[in-house]
């Protein structure tokens, strides 16, 4: 079972967890127009690998997903997943978990999930390209 991290806890997590990578799997275009997660300020790494390139079908991962991952993330480096609101995240992180990653799910993603507020909204370090 994935374990879920809420963005209120994720300060927490990468003080407790200090080789805990975040792993963002939203589109370039999301990225773009709502902004991207910056860890570095946060003593973390930030990744980008799109998990599923068309929304319109957001369920279904693109099959080189895994193999994307493995080019820049070690299997003994520990991942919090994230992506909008936390449902592509927990695709991705089943996903890795499988292929013997410790994954983790953001579980409000980026944005927030209606219950949460999202890394954005909780303040978390991020970055906005006008």
């Amino acid at each position: 079972m994935i374990k879920q991290i809420k963005s209120s806890e994720v300060k927490k997590l990468l003080e407790e967890n200090p080789k805990t990578v975040i792993l963002d799997v939203r589109t370039n275009d999301e990225l773009n127009s709502v902004g991207k997660i910056n860890a570095e300020d946060l003593g973390s790494k930030t990744y980008h690998v799109v998990v599923s390139p068309d929304l319109g079908n957001w369920q279904l991962p693109d099959p080189n997903f895994v193999e994307n991952v493995k080019k820049q993330i070690d299997k003994d480096t520990p991942i919090l997943i994230s992506c909008a609101a936390g449902g592509r995240s927990l695709i991705a992180a089943n996903l890795l978990e499988q292929e013997g990653y410790t994954a983790m799910n953001l579980s409000d993603g980026f944005s927030g999930n209606g219950e949460d507020p999202g890394w954005k909204n909780a303040g978390l370090p991020s970055i906005i390209d006008n």
